[in-house]
């Protein structure tokens, strides 16, 4: 979400940190990993709104079956252009996307985690693909 390995590991720190101080606070109506999900995403927005831009992703390497370096350099392409479109999402498709698409969320748990109805999960993730998909187009 954040687009920066070094960031998210800050944020995945102070979530635990706070999720360690919060943790008499926590009434168990919804499951653990759900709550931390919820600390984590919002600190994660919290970053996004406090930086304002985005900031270039980390490198990922990519390999081909055939091992064939126009097919490395094509993969690592495609997966650039991925990451990009991902990384101009605005903050609440973004998150939407990647706890569904990355983390495996269920639509009930992301409307949990980000505060709202299951419909308006749907949309953001509706908007979020068409908007991902029009950029690598």
């Amino acid at each position: 979400m954040l687009g920066s390995r070094a960031d998210a590991e800050d944020v995945t720190q102070d979530t635990f940190v706070r999720a360690w101080r919060s943790l008499d606070r926590f009434r168990a109506q919804s499951a653990l990993n759900t709550w931390l999900y919820r600390i984590v995403t919002r600190r994660c927005l919290d970053a996004l709104a406090a930086r304002r831009t985005t900031e270039q992703l980390d490198a990922a390497s990519t390999e081909s079956a055939e091992g064939e370096p126009a097919g490395i350099v094509e993969q690592r392409e495609q997966l650039e252009s991925v990451k990009r479109a991902i990384a101009g999402l605005p903050a609440d498709q973004r998150a939407a996307l990647v706890l569904r698409e990355f983390e495996g969320l269920s639509y009930d748990e992301l409307a949990d985690v980000l505060g709202t109805s299951v419909a308006s999960i749907k949309g953001r993730l509706h908007r979020a693909r068409l908007s991902v998909l029009r950029t690598i187009g």
